[in-house]
């Protein structure tokens, strides 16, 4: 008798539970395509042909073109346009600010979380409290201190690298937080034995600290790959130190949207080729370092 209404109930909570995978698995579906609607978009339209005098023939012309075409790949790569220095400028920054912020980020928070030293949690709040305040609030005093060094138009390609590494520091909170897992028994035991602080760092700490390097850079590679706001206002007038967001929303602006948009759609799809690629190779070191630096962050 027990024997039977066990079963009934192993039935009954594997039917709920395969009625409730169902409706989850229905909405996850939804989701999936209302987030990827946009890119199949995008997609579509970069590879129309370039033809400002056609116009478009209702929603399924417009989502997918009758005539594919690769005619907008090949004037963006083409030298009759910029796209390629904006794409390098672009790149160069991107790579730069990754290695030198990761650098900093992991110096400034393997400090925060080894060493005890006066005005340590001051310091570790007052950053805190300094990062709630949005970054635009100094574009004006930033801009004519890089002004200053000739680092804006002409200048604007280290003078972003440098904004994006010199405030680097306080985002130490993930990584500290990554740092506080690994058992501090160890540098100890490293000191006993003769260790200085930076062989700890080097030879136990970094080693140890995969995933979360991988995770600072990412970050920090994206960023400045896809900045808008602040490098348009530095780089303000000259052309060829756009980067591709700046110098691709000018480009709309100043010609035919109509013509324009479908060029606008393949140097998206360019753009993000890069960024792609690293998540789907690097996704598992992503998630891992997030998970660790979020258990005493």
């Amino acid at each position: 008798m027990r024997k039977s209404i066990r079963r009934n109930k192993k039935h009954s909570l594997s039917k709920k539970t395969k009625v409730e995978n169902f409706f989850a698995y229905i909405a996850l579906i939804l989701i999936s395509v209302i987030w990827l609607f946009p890119f199949f978009g995008l997609l579509m339209q970069s590879f129309r042909s370039y033809d400002p005098a056609v116009e478009y023939g209702g929603m399924v012309d417009y989502l997918i073109p009758k005539h594919f075409s690769l005619d907008n790949y090949k004037f963006l790569l083409s030298g009759d346009t910029n796209f390629l220095k904006w794409y390098g400028n672009t790149l160069v920054i991107a790579i730069f600010v990754s290695i030198f912020q990761t650098i900093v980020v992991l110096c400034v928070s393997y400090a925060l979380s080894r060493m005890r030293f006066k005005g340590r949690t001051l310091l570790m709040r007052f950053w805190l409290i300094l990062g709630m305040f949005p970054g635009f609030l100094t574009m004006i005093c930033l801009y004519f201190l890089l002004k200053q060094f000739g680092l804006t138009q002409e200048g604007a390609v280290p003078g972003l690298i440098l904004v994006s590494v010199a405030s680097s520091g306080m985002g130490y909170f993930v990584c500290k937080g990554y740092f506080d897992t690994i058992p501090k028994a160890l540098d100890e035991a490293a000191r006993i034995d003769g260790a200085s602080r930076a062989r700890i760092f080097f030879t136990m700490t970094i080693p140890m600290s995969k995933p979360i390097i991988i995770y600072t850079a990412l970050v920090a590679f994206m960023a400045p790959w896809c900045d808008y706001i602040f490098a348009s206002y530095v780089a303000f007038g000259h052309d060829e130190s756009y980067n591709v967001a700046v110098a691709m929303t000018r480009w709309v602006w100043t010609n035919d949207y109509q013509g324009y948009f479908t060029r606008f759609c393949a140097g998206g799809v360019l753009v993000a080729i890069p960024v792609t690629v690293l998540f789907l190779l690097l996704q598992n070191y992503y998630v891992e370092g997030v998970t660790g630096g979020a258990v005493k962050g």
